[in-house]
């Protein structure tokens, strides 16, 4: 799919779409308002980012062999399994192995990495493993694990995640999992009751609720969870103010009542951006110590290590004297991916796009629009705009259809791109009581003509019919004559003086 052609329809529809329900027949206000749209007032031009590339660790099936995982890990993290194939051993990014080996230190942590960067995976595989291990002395079921995630949506999408990997067992996984949110059946909270799952899928409210009800199902749910070991809070960032209070006490509960040795785990995007790696991380920590009721230090914070795809040695002073001849020749119609890779434009994006240097470590680079990426590239290449920017489009379009090996085998792009498009919704007009051509037009809803206090503003509203605008105002006589106010379309009554204004 092209998504930069997906992006016009979206605007053009949602244009469409928006101006259905009002006609103007005045010229003056239609042409105010066709040059607000042409502008692109409610939908700014979109921002591109390229998803940098994790660094790599060992696969599961590797830990496996080094004894720090569950040999029945190794079955069950799996890429592409299906009924006809047991798929291919998941291969780890650097900050996935690294929270499988700290998990199994017994001490509460933070992952602080991007989308896109196997976070719950990084949780899910080191509950996974300690609870095979745990069962081999202890196979009596209950809950050792309780996940809590900010909306139902997402506790739905990690329910359907968890079956990729337990489905194929089933009647009899050798690790279970189950929902409860306030979605589920009478019959199916029954079930959980009497058949504690394993792992736990909840939001904050709902644990809350099953830690004070008096429903017996409920107060089952929570005698199966006794001598909890993890509690994740997922999107940790979430949790601020006084619902972030509330959360940490409901965690204080829930070590109080479950498990004087519960181990957290929280994940969030970006916690902090000021300041040094260190610094960044103490503040993660400090706030990790706040809502977990633990002690954490910034060694607790858990990072992306990020890495290079384009050759290392290469930067774009290297390549900006390719980059024309390389616009000139077009974007080949197919390239394999280290052939891709070596390409002047796939170091130009991925250093300008996708990365940049900070303390001697490749960071995210932050997302610039299409335009202005198109203008850099224009200029470092020295060719006019139009020919960098449609280049620059297809580049990233086949860039990202070029992958390492099979989607089947976990394959992946060589830039996998993301176009971030904000809109907004539409907003009244306002003018003047002045005749047309005279008066003063605004989208924003202010009192009086900036630097005019004299001339009033009022809300346009129109006849969907014919076009007619309209101002509601309130006809308020006083000493120097008559005297309009603003009133809003649904007023039929105004309290003006004690006296009832109709």
């Amino acid at each position: 799919m092209d998504v930069f052609q997906f992006r016009e329809n979206l605007i053009k529809d949602y244009a469409t779409f928006t101006r259905s329900f009002t006609r103007i027949h005045a010229e003056d206000i239609r042409g105010f308002v066709d040059k607000a749209y042409a502008s692109g007032r409610y939908w700014p031009a979109p921002l591109v980012q390229v998803n940098p590339n994790f660094k790599l660790g060992k696969s599961v099936e590797a830990l496996v062999a080094d004894g720090v995982l569950h040999p029945e890990c190794g079955r069950i993290f799996r890429a592409g399994k299906s009924d006809g194939s047991a798929g291919v051993s998941l291969d780890l990014f650097k900050h996935q192995e690294e929270a499988i080996v700290f998990a199994q230190s017994g001490e509460s942590y933070v992952l602080t990495i991007g989308t896109g960067s196997g976070k719950s995976l990084a949780y899910f595989i080191p509950i996974v493993d300690a609870i095979l291990k745990a069962k081999q002395s202890a196979p009596t079921p209950r809950t050792r694990a309780i996940v809590i995630y900010p909306m139902n949506a997402l506790a739905n999408s990690q329910l359907e995640e968890l079956g990729k990997f337990l489905g194929d067992y089933g009647d009899q996984p050798p690790v279970t999992f189950g929902r409860y949110t306030g979605q589920e059946s009478d019959e199916e909270r029954q079930r959980m009751a009497a058949n504690p799952p394993d792992i736990l899928l909840t939001n904050f409210m709902m644990l809350e609720l099953l830690m004070t009800r008096q429903d017996d199902k409920d107060k089952a749910v929570i005698r199966n969870a006794q001598g909890l070991r993890f509690l994740v809070l997922d999107e940790l960032h979430t949790y601020r103010g006084r619902q972030g209070a509330d959360v940490a006490l409901l965690v204080r509960r829930v070590r109080e009542a479950l498990s004087e040795h519960l181990q957290c785990i929280g994940t969030s995007a970006t916690m902090a951006t000021e300041g040094t790696e260190q610094e960044k991380n103490q503040k993660v920590a400090e706030v990790a110590c706040r809502l977990f009721g633990t002690r954490l230090t910034a060694a607790n914070v858990i990072t992306e290590t990020l890495q290079r795809i384009s050759p290392e040695h290469l930067l774009i002073d290297h390549v900006r004297p390719q980059l024309a001849e390389a616009i000139e020749a077009g974007v080949p119609e197919s390239a394999g991916y280290e052939e891709l890779a070596r390409h002047p434009l796939a170091v130009w994006v991925e250093l300008t796009l996708g990365l940049t240097r900070d303390e001697g470590k490749w960071r995210r680079a932050q997302p610039m629009t299409l335009d202005d990426a198109a203008k850099r590239l224009a200029e470092d290449a020295g060719v006019d705009f139009g020919a960098a920017r449609s280049t620059l489009a297809d580049f990233l379009l086949l860039a990202y259809r070029t992958t390492d090996k099979p989607s089947s085998e976990g394959g992946r792009s060589l830039f996998a791109f993301k176009l971030h498009q904000f809109i907004s919704g539409g907003s009244k007009v306002y003018g003047t009581l002045e005749p047309a051509g005279q008066r003063y037009l605004t989208l924003e809803g202010s009192q009086f003509v900036p630097g005019d206090r004299s001339r009033r503003l009022y809300a346009l509203h129109f006849c969907r019919e014919c076009g007619q605008e309209y101002m509601p105002v309130w006809d308020e006589r006083d000493a120097q004559g008559n005297v309009f106010n603003p009133r809003d379309i649904d007023e039929r009554a105004h309290q003006v003086s004690g006296d009832t204004v109709n």
